[in-house]
């Protein structure tokens, strides 16, 4: 009998992977359903009463929705810092999607963005309609009228939140930041904020749940969170930069500041640059 308890004991754990398996992904199924329920009732908060919403209404309602849609995803929010009142152009790492909403979450933004996020299903539309400036591939004209929207926007007392880097990475590494979108904060005679994120989970210092890279689509990185256990998203406010220096030093010392908060390289490993 002791043998065949202890043969039991251990194929006990053989059989629960199974289930596990399938609790995770009845799980992910919840979240997804809880996530796509919540970018609907975003949508409709937009298009009916954002409208009649104050500023400072409309800021807190981003910052609240941002805040539940990490939950819905399964993503706890750990913020460090606050971001200096007033205009300020605040600069961060970019891995994911999910960048936009942890930062919303620390304080709503307005966000400079490629245009072509306005196709996404919901996001875009939820994104274009609460005051996202859009940049416009190729198009001189449009990329003026974008760094003057900036600048009108810092000058107003309004942050906004570029993304240097001008695609995302796994978040083991960065790639140079773009002088050229932190000019506004030069013309503007407002500081630089550098923000840090990091996602991890208790199996990875840096998750690659989250990470929006390569060839994957919008829907299996979504997928891909709403399995991960555990995911943490980590976002540090660094101290801020005046902007007094030239465009090059300023994305070259908030890049430095990024990357040593993070502990990442500084420069991208050759097969993510190629």
């Amino acid at each position: 009998m002791a043998h065949v308890a202890g043969a039991l004991r251990q194929a006990s754990p053989q059989p629960r992977r199974p289930v596990l398996a399938l609790f995770k992904q009845i799980r992910a199924a919840w979240r997804l359903l809880r996530t796509i329920l919540h970018f609907f009732r975003g949508c409709a908060i937009v298009a009916i009463r954002f409208p009649r919403w104050n500023e400072a209404q409309q800021l807190a309602a981003k910052q609240r929705w941002s805040i539940q849609l990490l939950t819905c995803l399964g993503v706890t929010p750990v913020l460090h810092g606050e971001v200096v009142r007033g205009g300020a152009l605040i600069v961060a790492n970019h891995i994911s999607w999910l960048d936009i909403f942890v930062i919303n979450a620390l304080r709503p933004c307005t966000f400079v963005c490629k245009d072509d996020v306005k196709d996404w299903p919901l996001v875009g539309w939820l994104v274009a309609n609460t005051d996202t400036i859009f940049i416009q591939r190729g198009n001189r004209a449009a990329a003026r009228r974008t760094a003057e929207s900036m600048v009108e926007h810092l000058q107003a007392g309004v942050s906004i939140v570029v993304f240097p880097e001008g695609t995302t990475t796994n978040g083991t590494h960065m790639l140079p930041f773009r002088p050229a979108l932190l000019q506004s904060a030069v013309d503007a005679a407002v500081p630089v904020a550098p923000v840090a994120i990091r996602y991890r989970d208790p199996q990875h210092p840096i998750s690659p749940a989250p990470a929006y890279d390569g060839d994957i689509s919008l829907w299996q990185c979504m997928r891909a969170i709403t399995l991960a256990d555990g995911l943490v998203a980590e976002a540090w406010v660094l101290p801020a930069i005046d902007s007094q220096s030239e465009r090059a030093h300023l994305a070259a010392h908030a890049k430095h500041e990024i990357a040593t908060q993070l502990g990442v390289p500084h420069h991208a490993p050759a097969s993510a640059q190629g």
